[in-house]
């Protein structure tokens, strides 16, 4: 199934537009595992908001679907927008760590392959403003946000990154996909502000080309690929369930992350004693 992605055509795709879909690309038990795991978080969750007397119910018998929706409806101050540091999970090693998928990012990107220190469990809950994601570059928080260093705009974009995409449920225009511009990857470093919640791209910046805008509808298996320059935003969430989603990043690892936190090796003929060797290794890391 992977192989697809190294035909020249899947190549020249993400190239010239800066994406590429592969629909079905995760065997069932690999999304049944994520969503384990993500249901884990929201137990987690729960756990804790019933000990500090924020809730009563964990509502453990709400589908996945709409599970937190409900518990955050008990106690909005609370509700969660990302899940980070807690994703070293077993289920998730093999999101990250799928052979097939890395086969393609070594394609892209070489055979030194490092998990850049931003991978992400993204629930997006309905009509919840933390979580509605503006057209951004995410090249522009590692030189906006995540600064270590004072690398330049030419340094953030210089870096050999792949980011990688999937949602754990459906993902389509009423309950908040994604939205890509094709071509924008190849337009350097956009302006960004700061928002209340995120980094948004100029209007003077965005303007010429955001009537070019395709929104990117996924199931979960699917997985898109795009460029660390591509700019992209979330649509709203209007329906009444959780959009739930998983984003990562691969890098050369030759090349330094230009944030505080390392990541972890993927895989390394340089360094093979320091790789994420299996599941077990994976849950015994932190975030770092």
């Amino acid at each position: 199934m992977g192989l697809a992605v190294e035909t020249n055509s899947d190549l020249d795709r993400f190239e010239t537009t800066g994406f590429v879909i592969l629909k079905g690309f995760y065997p069932d038990g690999v999304v049944e595992a994520a969503r384990r795991d993500a249901g884990e978080l929201v137990d987690r969750f729960a756990n804790r908001l019933m000990e500090a007397g924020k809730i009563t119910s964990g509502h453990a018998d709400a589908p996945f679907e709409t599970r937190l929706a409900r518990i955050c409806t008990d106690a909005p101050d609370e509700a969660p927008s990302i899940f980070r540091k807690e994703l070293h999970l077993a289920g998730m090693y093999e999101v990250f760590f799928h052979p097939p998928l890395l086969d393609i990012v070594e394609t892209l990107l070489g055979e030194e392959l490092r998990l850049y220190p931003n991978y992400s469990i993204r629930p997006k809950l309905p009509d919840h403003a933390p979580t509605l994601v503006l057209w951004h570059q995410d090249g522009g928080y590692t030189y906006k946000v995540h600064r270590d260093g004072d690398h330049s705009a030419e340094t953030v974009d210089a870096l050999r990154m792949i980011n990688v995409w999937s949602p754990l449920v459906p993902a389509r225009e009423d309950n908040g996909c994604m939205q890509f511009i094709p071509g924008t990857h190849r337009i350097g470093m956009a302006r960004h502000e700061n928002r209340e919640h995120y980094l948004e791209i100029t209007q003077e910046d965005l303007a010429p080309y955001v009537n070019q805008a395709v929104s990117i509808e996924m199931d979960p298996g699917d997985i898109v690929l795009f460029h660390n320059m591509l700019y992209h935003q979330g649509l709203p969430n209007r329906s009444d369930q959780v959009r739930w989603s998983m984003d990562w990043r691969y890098q050369d690892a030759r090349q330094p992350t230009l944030r505080s936190t390392t990541g972890h090796l993927a895989r390394s003929r340089l360094h093979p004693d320091q790789i994420v060797r299996d599941a077990g290794d994976w849950v015994r890391r932190s975030f770092q």
